[in-house]
């Protein structure tokens, strides 16, 4: 088995860090918050969101550290989930969230709403 990993990240990486592969990625999706610890919106709207994605099946990691948005950026590009979504007040205030794809960079805003079927058509269906 660690020979697969160290193959597929031999075969995926950049100089960021890790890209896995969506099947064998430990995650499907990052949420990074953006002033978590300050901000009860972006804490409702994190917790609301973690809550949806996961009941659709998707694999969740969220970061809540108490970090600068730089640092939380770097260490996700590091370890390669292949997407992201941030939460801040910014976005909550237009009624969207910022998407960004670990492959090949796309970003994109996305209503709140539609977040999980926006993933989902992204990959394909979510691992259940």
């Amino acid at each position: 088995m660690t020979r697969v990993v160290a193959a597929a990240i031999e075969q995926n990486h950049d100089e960021r860090g890790i890209i896995w592969p969506e099947p064998i990625a430990p995650f499907d999706v990052s949420i990074i918050p953006i002033n978590l610890q300050k901000s009860a919106r972006v804490q409702a709207a994190t917790e609301a969101l973690y809550a949806e994605l996961t009941a659709a099946g998707f694999d969740v990691v969220l970061d809540d550290r108490d970090a600068r948005p730089g640092v939380k950026f770097a260490d996700d590009e590091l370890i390669g989930i292949p997407q992201r979504i941030v939460i801040g007040d910014k976005g909550l205030e237009r009624g969207m969230l910022e998407y960004k794809r670990r492959r090949d960079g796309l970003a994109a805003d996305v209503p709140l709403a539609e977040v999980a079927a926006f993933l989902r058509d992204q990959r394909g269906n979510p691992r259940t």
